[in-house]
């Protein structure tokens, strides 16, 4: 397994020792503490996550829950595409956000991708009637060339040097989703191997060895899981579908390692990843007043407002620091001149706790 030295923690090779204490409004769906470790924690998130699947999708209704759930919260009338990257290089199989209503199987549509391809899957996952095929936590909005050029590849990681741009794209005889997207892609096998199974083995999906893990699990995902921290997207669509009220559109369950990826190296070791749970929430973070925004960036600044005064550190996505800067009511702005086009880890640090997103420069 390779050696990665994130922004969270360095590599460990056992199993990570876990107490973890949900944030106070996920205790209701967690409980108050989690102590398992290894296959014991798996076994019941398994339970978690297949008791609170209430409500069954049909395909069709998919499209409209990912009219809500993908918005795209700099323009909501477009919805987000999975392995998109540039929307401003007049290339449409680029296309990073699309109008909403542009839904189809046309060229300029987007459709439903299957993260986890039906074909991988044993038995196939079947979108005719609900079930695994038409799982919402798994099927995200991509343009439809872009999810034709991926087809039902597994996923591989990209060469050194390879996509500078955080670009998505065939790779080492597998399917590269994109820096922005590995993260979010890793989450959704990890959750579809919990909802459903040996139906759905990590090990059919992604090229990597599970020499170090004790089921199928294998390291590509767990290093896309920890290089790569969870998204204000993926946070919106988990807080939805975790909520089986929203109009019969929402499942009721959520991806656990969503919530605290942290949770999929309790499980199965290999590099640390993000703990969500280990200062503050993000919801309690949030109660403070925290925007960061344009993000996509096309220009050299960022702006961030807080009503707390904040330290500002940007690293890439393999965890070197680049830049430092204070954040205070009278410099709003994070100087981001000297990053080249891709992703990166911003770290938003108070006297309350810290919190990281991802910024993408275009």
């Amino acid at each position: 397994m390779k050696q990665f030295y994130t922004l969270f923690l360095a590599f460990v090779t056992s199993f990570a020792f876990a107490q973890l204490t949900p944030p106070t409004d996920l205790q209701s769906y967690y409980g108050t503490e989690i102590t398992s470790t290894g296959l014991t924690l798996k076994t019941e998130l398994i339970d978690l996550t297949v008791n609170n699947h209430v409500n069954f999708l049909t395909y069709s209704q998919v499209w409209v829950a990912s009219r809500i759930t993908d918005v795209d919260p700099d323009n909501t009338n477009n919805v987000i595409l999975l392995y998109g990257y540039n929307d401003t290089d007049g290339n449409v199989t680029t296309d990073r956000s699309r109008d909403k209503f542009d839904n189809g199987g046309d060229v300029g549509d987007w459709n439903r991708e299957h993260v986890y391809p039906r074909s991988l899957a044993n038995p196939s996952l079947v979108t005719t009637s609900p079930g695994a095929g038409t799982d919402a936590l798994m099927l995200r909005p991509s343009d439809v060339q872009r999810n034709g050029a991926r087809g039902n590849q597994s996923f591989s990681d990209k060469s050194v040097g390879q996509y500078p741009n955080g670009e998505s794209g065939d790779a080492n005889g597998g399917w590269y989703p994109g820096d922005e997207w590995k993260g979010d892609c890793a989450r959704i096998i990890m959750y579809m191997y919990l909802r459903y199974g040996d139906q759905c083995l990590p090990s059919v999906v992604g090229i990597g060895s599970g020499a170090s893990t004790p089921d199928d699990m294998i390291d590509l995902f767990l290093e896309w899981n920890a290089e790569d921290p969870v998204s204000d997207l993926e946070i919106a669509r988990n807080d939805w579908h975790g909520d089986a009220s929203n109009g019969g559109l929402a499942q009721g369950n959520r991806n656990p390692f969503i919530d605290n990826p942290y949770l999929a190296t309790v499980i199965w070791g290999g590099p640390n990843a993000q703990d969500r749970w280990e200062n503050l929430s993000v919801s309690d973070f949030e109660q403070f007043t925290l925007k960061m925004f344009p993000n996509p960036v096309n220009d050299d600044e960022v702006t961030i407002i807080s009503n707390k005064e904040l330290t500002a550190e940007v690293y890439d996505i393999l965890g070197k620091k680049i830049t430092v800067q204070n954040i205070t009511a009278n410099q709003r702005k994070l100087n981001i001149s000297g990053l080249s086009k891709g992703v990166y880890i911003v770290k938003l640090s108070s006297e309350n706790g810290s919190i990281t997103k991802k910024l993408i420069k275009q």
